[in-house]
């Protein structure tokens, strides 16, 4: 198949179809042979060929269609990540990308061509040697750029800054965020959520997930006087981010209260048949219902109540205490999220000990 795509000229309309075809073909045998398309696609050179395909100038069907399979692929195998990696591939999307930071896609099908685009390189940056691959290939200014400009891309630019700043390896992204003034990008969208205009096919909560998740990996990963810029974020013009930050706990926190109400509800029908699959079940739940972006809202104030000055901790006491609350359910949401964070089978050991480590740290000085 590889070897004929190679050949056809899809020029040639029929040439075109039968590539068409081909990857229909090889989309097919992903439902039923996942792993076995993963390993031959890096051996019999179908990974360089669908990166050459996207690579390629304009927009056409097989394009489009090339862009489906990668996606597919990536989302499926660290090893196909790691190869998109070594094929440049990276620098490959943000390039194609970046056409899209001025102006928007002329059709419906160029919209989902520029989805998949992000897709591939959100699914990239779970490898972590690609994350330096993306701030060598300036996706943190091309992000800004993007947020800055507000055009189609605006949403998947957000979730790609997302995933290229979490977790410890995410630390140089961050360092450039700040670096390139992203913080003066990032506030003004988490100050207020931009209009359904703007968020295209995002919702408020996924571009609130979003934010939290990036000021969050921030207060992570900085150090020394990047840290303290954005720590006076918080302390600046009256404590108006910090308003907001309680804003957006009270909002989160209600969410959670319901949740619990139904969930308790349940486990009250279920008596004796809750196992620990069915906790589990309880517990993912509560994530979707918003307890995943609670978890981040509540690492900020802690991280502002512990690093910030005296007012800004006068401040969230305050205005917890305004809604009958206090640094009490921030701390229960922090254990909470201690000790769920990672798995044992599928995340590193070291990284899930250090997260754990971080959150006891603050917990302890609150």
């Amino acid at each position: 198949l590889v070897q004929n795509m190679e050949r056809c000229d899809e020029k040639v309309k029929d040439e075109a179809d039968g590539v068409h075809t081909s990857l229909a073909v090889i989309e097919n045998m992903c439902e039923f042979k996942m792993d076995m398309v993963c390993s031959q696609a890096i051996r019999q050179g179908l990974m360089h060929w669908l990166v050459k395909r996207v690579k390629s100038r304009g927009f056409d069907a097989n394009k489009l269609y090339a862009s489906e399979v990668l996606a597919i692929l990536l989302q499926n195998s660290d090893e196909i990540r790691r190869v998109l990696g070594d094929l440049n591939g990276v620098d490959i999307l943000l390039q194609s990308l970046a056409v899209y930071k001025r102006r928007d896609p002329a059709s419906s099908e160029e919209i989902e061509l520029m989805e998949n685009m992000f897709d591939c390189l959100c699914l990239s940056l779970m490898q972590p040697s690609n994350r330096g691959k993306f701030l060598d290939g300036e996706g943190p200014q091309l992000m800004i750029l993007m947020l800055k400009e507000k055009k189609h891309s605006f949403s998947a630019a957000l979730k790609v800054l997302d995933h290229a700043m979490a977790n410890v390896e995410g630390t140089a992204n961050c360092t450039k965020f700040v670096d390139v003034f992203g913080l003066r990008t990032v506030f003004p969208l988490f100050m207020k959520t931009p209009k359904k205009k703007v968020r295209r096919n995002t919702s408020k909560r996924e571009h609130e997930e979003h934010i939290s998740s990036i000021v969050a990996s921030l207060f992570r990963n900085l150090t020394g006087a990047h840290r303290q810029r954005l720590v006076n974020k918080f302390l600046e013009n009256d404590f108006e981010k910090i308003d907001r930050l309680m804003e957006l706990h009270e909002n989160y926190h209600q969410k959670i209260v319901l949740a619990d109400r139904d969930i308790e509800i349940e486990r009250r029908r279920l008596g004796n048949q809750v196992d620990a699959d069915k906790e589990d079940d309880f517990y993912l739940r509560r994530l979707d219902a918003g307890l995943f972006t609670l978890q981040r809202i509540d690492y900020i104030i802690a991280e502002v109540t512990v690093h910030g000055d005296a007012g800004g901790r006068q401040r969230v006491y305050k205005l917890l205490s305004q809604h009958g609350d206090n640094i009490r359910t921030v701390k229960k949401v922090l254990r909470e999220y201690a000790d769920n964070v990672g798995d044992a089978e599928t995340d590193k050991s070291v990284i899930r000990d250090a997260e754990r480590h971080r959150v006891a740290d603050l917990l302890s000085q609150m």
